[in-house]
């Protein structure tokens, strides 16, 4: 079987790259070691463990693409307010949406609302889709990639996109080399309920293992009665703190994350279902090869601290759809390193700049040095006294700022 552009990883970013170039012209193929069904949605159901906060420039791109519908319709909770705090100080910081005339700061949201939204639009596209289909073997044959799958059929390429996550099978067997390092820190997700409203913000509290944030939940869905006491957290800690909470009953749990969160919501009244995942941070050296392309988490993948890691993954996807795009329009060949490397030459320096200020904000936090503690308190209370400094941070977090792509502009 052969396709003109084959993207491997069906997940988010994936999905997204193949509806942003549905209308190109090309034989689109998607392939995933998933079912890429759609199961119909229960708003009754315990909420996903794993979640993302997307920004408005993420918003803009799934507008864009027919995608946010979809996810309106199953469940979303927009938050208008942050708050932060050092749990070792007094420092603390308050962002809302307002400060620059937003009326949200983003949209927490399931992983799976957002596949299964999707996945719905791209059932309806004309994009082939091959599923239960996973990578075994790569190679190049020509001018193609030549693709072997587990159950030994064959696929053929110009162009290859590598979307399959943080474990990228593609970028693994065609050799790309990358930078990486464990945080030694695990992280553990689930979803509480609290005795007091989260209010529509965002909670961040630093503790001395690592960052603890509850961002709201909303338990229905649209046109439905809400509640606002369900909270997803991500809490960092060390392998060994992580392994003792893990093995916690869940009203021990509930007592320990009370208590880590200085009851900011009241009591944590109820836990779902609990994962631990360790926390690594990885970057490609190269995005681009001749007729190869990484995005997303096969490309780089960052601390959880902002939840930035899907919107890097959603603008890269904008990005190259609009590089394709503009080379087909021009007649150039999709192939071309030096047309892929335009595509590096956007993302790269965005991508390692939000890795190093969440790395620095990761150590910042960690330090135990007084003189470093006093800094990071003070700079906390400073910068919340600073109107232009706090916008500042709150446009960088709606994601509008930089080199945007025209499917994340107005």
């Amino acid at each position: 079987m052969r396709a003109d552009l084959i993207i491997v990883g069906a997940g988010m970013v994936g999905s997204a790259l193949a509806l942003a170039l549905q209308e190109a012209g090309l034989d689109i193929l998607l392939v995933d070691g998933g079912s890429l069904s759609v199961k119909p949605f229960d708003n009754g159901a315990p909420f996903e463990p794993r979640v993302s906060a997307l920004s408005m420039a993420s918003q803009r791109v799934l507008e864009r693409l027919g995608v946010w519908p979809g996810i309106v319709a199953r469940r979303c909770s927009a938050y208008a307010e942050m708050q932060v705090w050092d749990g070792s100080g007094t420092g603390q910081i308050h962002f809302s949406a307002a400060s620059v005339h937003a009326e949200t700061l983003g949209h927490i949201v399931e992983n799976r609302v957002v596949q299964d939204a999707l996945l719905e639009r791209l059932h309806d596209s004309n994009i082939g889709l091959l599923a239960n289909a996973r990578l075994e073997q790569l190679r190049r044959s020509g001018d193609d990639w030549l693709l072997t799958l587990n159950d030994g059929r064959q696929l053929r390429t110009p162009v290859l996109i590598a979307a399959d996550g943080a474990n990228s099978a593609v970028r693994h067997l065609a050799g790309c080399a990358t930078r990486e390092w464990a945080y030694l820190h695990h992280a553990i997700v689930t979803s509480v309920r609290c005795t007091q409203p989260h209010q529509a913000t965002a909670w961040q509290r630093f503790t001395d293992d690592g960052p603890l944030a509850f961002l709201p939940l909303s338990e229905a869905g649209q046109g439905a009665q809400v509640d606002e006491h369900w909270c997803s957290i991500v809490w960092s800690a060390t392998p060994s703190e992580a392994e003792r909470l893990m093995a916690l009953d869940d009203t021990g749990f509930c007592s320990e994350l009370g208590k880590a969160f200085e009851h900011r919501l009241g009591e944590v009244l109820q836990a779902d279902r609990r994962l631990c995942i360790p926390l690594r941070q990885r970057h490609a050296k190269r995005y681009v090869e001749e007729g190869l392309t990484l995005i997303g988490d096969a490309a780089h993948s960052i601390h959880p601290l902002a939840g930035q890691g899907v919107n890097l993954g959603f603008l890269d996807a904008a990005v190259l759809a609009e590089v394709l795009l503009h080379a087909l329009a021009r007649g150039e060949r999709l192939a071309d390193t030096r047309v892929l490397s335009r595509y590096e030459r956007r993302r790269m320096p965005h991508n390692l700049a939000m890795m190093a200020a969440m790395e620095g904000f990761e150590r910042l936090f960690q330090a135990d040095p007084l003189p470093l503690r006093w800094l990071r308190n003070a700079g906390l209370n400073l910068v919340d006294d600073l109107p232009e400094a706090k916008a500042l941070f709150v446009r960088q977090a709606l994601g509008l700022s930089g080199d945007l792509p025209e499917l994340a502009r107005v």
